[in-house]
C-alpha cells in the first residue's frame, strides 16, 4: 500500500507540473521527503500529510482514503486483520480490562495511552497513531454506524490516565454517550468478583454478512480468533460479563458518580466533603445535625 501511494503521488505530481521540491515547499516538507514517499522508503507519511498533499495536488480525498492502508502495513497481520474486520463490523461488543476503548476515547485520553510503554520512536509516530485514532472514530457518526456495546471494567474508571482532569473530561465524553441510541456503556464492578475474561480484553465483531469474528488483547499481544467454533465461546463469555455488569443507567451512574468523587474541578468538594461543610455550618449556628439522606435533624428542647 506504500508503494501504491508512493506511486498515486508521483502520477499526480507529474500531472500537476510539479518537480519535488516545489510540491515539498507546497506542503512544508523537504524535497527529500517527497523523494521517500514516491520511492516508499523511509517513515510512512502522516496523515496531516497526507491531506496536504491531497490539497496540494487537487486529488478530491484520494490520498487520505489510501493512508489508513498505508499506516496499517506499520502492524501485524493479525491487528491488521482485526482493523479490517472493525471498519466493516455492524455490531461491536467490547470488555474492556485497563482502558477506555479506543472508539470512545477523548483526544487526550487516547494521547496519554499511546503514549505510555516504549513502542514509539518518535512523537511523530505518536501523532500518526493519534491521528489514526481519531479518525476510526468518525464513523460512529457515519450513516454505517455500527452498534456499539462496551463493558468497562471498574478499574478503566478508577485509573487516572492522563492525570485527573484528562480522566474527569474522559468520563464527561462516556456519559454524553447517553445520548446516542446505538451506543450502551455498561460497568463490571470489583464487587462482582472473578470471571472468565480476567486475562485481558475482548472484542466480538459482528460482520455484514452474519458471521463473527474475536480478538483478545493483554499489555504484549493480540489475538485474532475467527475460528466459528472458538469465536462461540469467546461470545458466550462476553455475553456473561453483560450479564453480570450492572445496567447501563446504574452504570452512568456509577461513571458520573466516580467522575464528581476522584476526580472533581478543584474548586468542587466532594460528596462527602460538602457535607462535613454543612455539618460544621450547622453547628456553628446552632442548628441539628444532619440525617444521611440530607435533611435536619432539630435539637430536642428541654423539658420544662
Amino acid at each position: 500500500m506504500a508503494a501504491l501511494f508512493g506511486s498515486r503521488v508521483r502520477r499526480l505530481r507529474t500531472a500537476a507540473g510539479l518537480t519535488q521540491a516545489e510540491l515539498g515547499a507546497r506542503t512544508h516538507v523537504v524535497s527529500t521527503r517527497i523523494t521517500q514517499i514516491e520511492r516508499s522508503s523511509g517513515a510512512k507519511p502522516t496523515l496531516e500529510l497526507a491531506r496536504a498533499l491531497d490539497a496540494a495536488l487537487g486529488a478530491d480525498n484520494l490520498l487520505v482514503d489510501l493512508w489508513p492502508y498505508v499506516y496499517r502495513e506499520a502492524f501485524p497481520d493479525w491487528s491488521r486483520a482485526f482493523m479490517a474486520h472493525s471498519a466493516r463490523a455492524v455490531a461491536i461488543g467490547e470488555y474492556a480490562a485497563h482502558v477506555v476503548p479506543g472508539l470512545l476515547q477523548t483526544e487526550e485520553y487516547a494521547r496519554a495511552v499511546l503514549s505510555a510503554g516504549r513502542t514509539l520512536r518518535s512523537d511523530e509516530q505518536l501523532e500518526e497513531r493519534l491521528a489514526a485514532r481519531m479518525q476510526r472514530q468518525e464513523r460512529l457518526a457515519s450513516p454505517d454506524q455500527p452498534d456499539l456495546w462496551v463493558v468497562l471494567d471498574e478499574a478503566v474508571l478508577r485509573r487516572p490516565v492522563g492525570g485527573r482532569a484528562v480522566m474527569r473530561e474522559q468520563l464527561a465524553w462516556l456519559l454524553a454517550t447517553d445520548i446516542d441510541a446505538r451506543i450502551t456503556v455498561q460497568v463490571l464492578p470489583f464487587d462482582q468478583g472473578e470471571h472468565d475474561a480476567m486475562g485481558g480484553s475482548l472484542t466480538v465483531l459482528t460482520l455484514p454478512d452474519g458471521s463473527e469474528v474475536a480478538y483478545t488483547e493483554g499489555a504484549d499481544y493480540g489475538q485474532l480468533i475467527e475460528d466459528p467454533a472458538e469465536v462461540r465461546r469467546y461470545t458466550v463469555t462476553y455475553d456473561r460479563l453483560r450479564a453480570v455488569a450492572l445496567p447501563p443507567l446504574m452504570s452512568l451512574d456509577m461513571i458520573r458518580s466516580v467522575m464528581e468523587d476522584d476526580y472533581r474541578a478543584a474548586t468542587v468538594p466532594s460528596r462527602s466533603e460538602r457535607r462535613r461543610l454543612a455539618q460544621e455550618q450547622l453547628q456553628q449556628s446552632g442548628g441539628g445535625q444532619l440525617r444521611r439522606g440530607g435533611g435536619r435533624i432539630p435539637r430536642r428542647r428541654a423539658r420544662p
